[in-house]
């Protein structure tokens, strides 16, 4: 059942009340629900509330609070995906594959191979945005994943600790997945770098072995941009947590 995120100050009472707003239209218009059926709601201190629902009208909708509980449905380790800006299709379906994995933030960049001009990206963050939080619905994490505005890829690196920045790169490999997590601060945001459709260009690998970055691959096979992402991170995860 997927989860909607709320307001504290929408519950009064163990009822909660939508009026007109985001989560009312996708209930009512998209779902469909009706009296006496059960909806889940979550809150930003990881409250998650199952309702049956009593009333729905043209613009509000109220709901009994029958059970509360906290969700764990959450990475124990703070890690940032850094992403060179796909084509539209493929970097929706890379932002919702990066939502699911847990990831806290999403540094979309751009970097020299990036396929999409800058004048095409107008106004993309506030649909990246959307397209997160239908994923954090479905997938029902307990935290929504924030995603920053475009920026330059070396700009965004020099943010992290260079022990904390993995690279996933499909030449120039320079060490293994697992020396890679021996010396992550897992207690400091940890940053998972993916590029473009092109891969990374010659100056970028460059920089990144003059900078002493860690480079690793995924193995063998070469995976498209946003399946990287799902198993680049759940690499990770499986050594670190």
């Amino acid at each position: 059942m997927p989860h909607f995120l709320i307001k504290k100050e929408e519950i009064k009472n163990d009822i909660i009340e939508l009026s007109d707003n985001e989560n009312f239209f996708h209930l009512t218009k998209v779902l469909r629900i009706k009296p006496n059926q059960k909806v889940k709601f979550i809150d930003n201190e990881k409250n998650v509330y199952l309702c049956e629902v009593l009333e729905v009208s043209k613009k509000n909708l109220s709901a009994k609070i029958i059970k509360k509980t906290v969700s764990d449905r959450v990475l124990g380790v703070n890690i940032s995906l850094i992403q060179s800006i796909l084509a539209s299709d493929a970097q929706n379906l890379l932002i919702a594959n990066a939502t699911q994995t847990g990831v806290k933030k999403i540094y979309p960049v751009i970097s020299d191979n990036v396929s999409v001009s800058l004048s095409s990206l107008k106004g993309k963050v506030e649909k990246w945005i959307k397209v997160a939080s239908e994923n954090f619905k479905q997938c029902e994490r307990a935290d929504m994943v924030e995603i920053e505005q475009i920026a330059k890829l070396k700009d965004v690196l020099s943010k992290f600790k260079k022990e904390n920045i993995i690279i996933f790169a499909e030449k120039f490999e320079n060490t293994t997945l697992n020396e890679c997590c021996l010396d992550l601060d897992k207690n400091s945001e940890i940053a998972v770098v993916i590029g473009p459709e092109g891969g990374f260009s010659d100056s970028e690998f460059d920089y990144f072995i003059s900078q002493n970055y860690k480079l690793a691959t995924l193995g063998k096979m070469i995976y498209k941009a946003p399946n990287a992402v799902v198993a680049g991170i759940s690499n990770i995860i499986s050594r670190i947590e």
